[in-house]
């Protein structure tokens, strides 16, 4: 766990976007030291909009099993905020948002 969801304007490359996001979740700490848990998948958008300009955008969400205070879960966003902003990214808009995911209604199966 997590599950993280990246939407982006396709002319941004989904590879490091990936990579990004990854390193972001792994260095919070607050999953498996491996990164085995970790899961990342990226949604390219070539038709969008963003107010009155067209600008590039990438926008996270971590989907994330309940029980993390906001203290963690502002810190997880502010660690893939980071390393989103490594990749020196021009005229986009980067937004990050955290998501709980009820551990009661949770079903996971590796067939």
């Amino acid at each position: 766990m997590p599950h993280c969801v990246i939407e982006h304007s396709s002319s941004i490359s989904a590879d490091a976007l990936i990579a990004q996001v990854f390193s972001g979740a792994l260095l919070s700490e607050l999953f498996e030291a491996d990164g085995g848990d970790i899961k990342v998948r990226a949604l390219p958008f070539t038709n969008h909009q963003s107010g009155t300009d067209k600008i590039d955008f990438v926008h996270v969400t971590l989907r994330i099993l309940s029980g993390r205070n906001i203290e963690q879960k502002s810190m997880l966003s502010q660690f893939v905020l980071e390393q989103l902003k490594k990749l020196k990214l021009a005229n986009c808009s980067l937004t990050i948002e955290v998501v709980d995911i009820e551990r009661a209604s949770y079903a996971k199966v590796i067939v």
